[in-house]
């Protein structure tokens, strides 16, 4: 049996004190999230304060904490705050700017809007009950989500409904505007809004023969027309080509989505951490002043309390010490960004003045090597972090990416790479576009030797169709 002993070891280990802790949370949320975070923390802590708040109210008298922990050179985030006017995101060059105001959805939602018609209807309580349950199974899109089987199963026993009367449930939703709701896929969707077309709004509708093809061409051969595959759709069909091409575009009318208008949310806009601007020095990067928040210790309290005992307003003195800490911490935030962004400006100056086919291979290990920070540091300062270049707003880790191997023992951006094969299929000839093997052979010619299904891969990631379908859809 052993006896229990006392042993002393000495040792490191890495302690993450709760500050530390709290400036890895802060680098790694989003502008908008760390709007959110300040605003808790000033409603928490009455020792934090906007220095703003304090200006508008006339306090001129400084605060000594929050000059000592100001940030040591905000120049910066002054210019950029001081210029904003004069950058070209604020005229409406940038391709991003939008003169126009944000998406916005109806003030009524498509529930709403569907049990206003059947409020009208004559239906009975059962019905309507049955009704309204299809309603709120309904998608953003105006998709029945379930099958009635399994709608039925859902129904306690006691409510004695059946298959039959769901149906009947449904083809009265179904007749609800806008048409094509209550659809179980699209082929039904596109069937429901050719049941009684508007001519003023379908003109092709007003030829009975088109309007029975593009019936037929809903109900039975929807992936023929996918596949863009005229000649077996006129086969199938058993109709000529201008009833064939009337019918096609009376459905490129219908909308797939009828939903979608009552769904529409409202934009998402990017607010960047970091303006690039040209100078007589070349690209430089600022830090965005309105995103930077201006905060400060309350002097007033901080001045009570250094003329108290720290023992009898513990729970102040911590409070003060928070309000320190989230300064300090924030202040690293956004000096750490501005240094991860000064070192992306620097590898990437040609994309700023050629644009993304002028990328340049980047890695994080880079940048955290340049800087003297930990890979997950600087991966933490990119994510969600954004850029305001003059081709838009991007985020910062679409600067980095791996590197394709040239023949002159160059190093080309995979970004770089996919500009070039979307300015191929930019300018090929509609009627014969580049398959992916011709792409690959005139990428080799410019000195990029990469594999077809490379090709594939970065044309798949550029949302561009295979040569097949483009050729298809231009033949239309």
């Amino acid at each position: 049996m052993t006896r229990p002993a006392l042993e002393l070891r000495t040792g490191q280990h890495l302690t993450l004190t709760p500050q530390l802790q709290q400036s890895i949370r802060l680098l790694q949320l989003s502008t908008l999230d760390l709007q959110a975070e300040i605003s808790q923390a000033l409603a928490d802590n009455p020792m934090l304060e906007r220095a703003d708040d304090r200006d508008d109210r006339g306090d001129a008298e400084p605060d000594a904490h929050a000059e000592r922990e100001a940030p040591a050179d905000d120049a910066p985030a002054r210019e950029a705050d001081a210029r904003a006017e004069e950058m070209p995101g604020a005229g409406g060059v940038y391709p991003d700017d939008r003169p126009e105001g944000p998406d916005t959805a109806r003030s009524d939602t498509l529930r709403e809007h569907l049990l206003a018609q059947l409020g009208v209807t004559r239906a009975g309580p059962r019905d309507a009950a049955l009704v309204a349950l299809l309603i709120d199974e309904l998608d953003e899109n105006g998709y029945l989500g379930s099958p009635l089987d399994e709608i039925l199963g859902w129904l306690p026993p006691e409510a004695g409904a059946d298959l039959d009367e769901l149906r009947a449930a449904l083809t009265l939703l179904q007749s609800f505007d806008p048409a094509g709701i209550g659809a179980r896929d699209m082929a039904e969707c596109l069937v429901l809004q050719l049941r009684n077309p508007d001519p003023a709004c379908l003109p092709e509708a007003a030829d009975p023969a088109v309007l029975a093809c593009a019936r037929r061409l809903c109900a039975d051969h929807l992936p023929l027309l996918a596949a863009g595959n005229v000649a077996r759709l006129r086969d199938a069909l058993q109709c000529d080509e201008a009833t064939a091409r009337a019918a096609h575009a009376l459905i490129r009318r219908l909308d797939p989505r009828p939903g979608r208008a009552w769904t529409v949310p409202a934009a998402d806009y990017a607010v960047p951490d970091i303006i690039v601007r040209k100078t007589r020095q070349g690209w430089q990067a600022v830090l965005n002043g309105a995103a930077v928040p201006r905060l400060q210790v309350n002097a007033l309290y901080a001045q009570l309390l250094g003329n108290q005992r720290e023992a009898s307003h513990a729970g102040l003195h911590a409070q003060l010490q928070q309000a320190r800490w989230m300064i300090r911490n924030v202040e690293q935030r956004f000096d750490t960004i501005l240094r991860v962004g000064q070192a992306i400006v620097a590898h990437q100056s040609a994309f700023f003045s050629e644009g993304p086919a002028a990328m340049r291979p980047l890695i994080l290990k880079d940048i955290a090597s340049e800087l003297g920070l930990h890979e997950s540091t600087i991966s933490r300062a990119t994510t969600q972090k954004y850029m305001l270049t003059p081709f838009g707003t991007l985020e910062l880790k679409r600067f980095f990416g791996t590197g394709v191997a040239t023949d002159g023992g160059d190093v080309a951006s995979a970004t770089a790479v996919q500009e070039v094969i979307r300015q191929m299929v930019a300018a090929e000839d509609r009627g014969k576009p580049l398959s992916d093997n011709q792409i690959t052979q005139r990428l080799a010619d410019q000195g990029i030797v990469i594999a077809r299904r490379t090709v594939a891969k970065y044309r798949e990631a550029l949302r561009i169709a295979p040569a097949s379908l483009r050729k298809a859809h231009a033949a239309r």
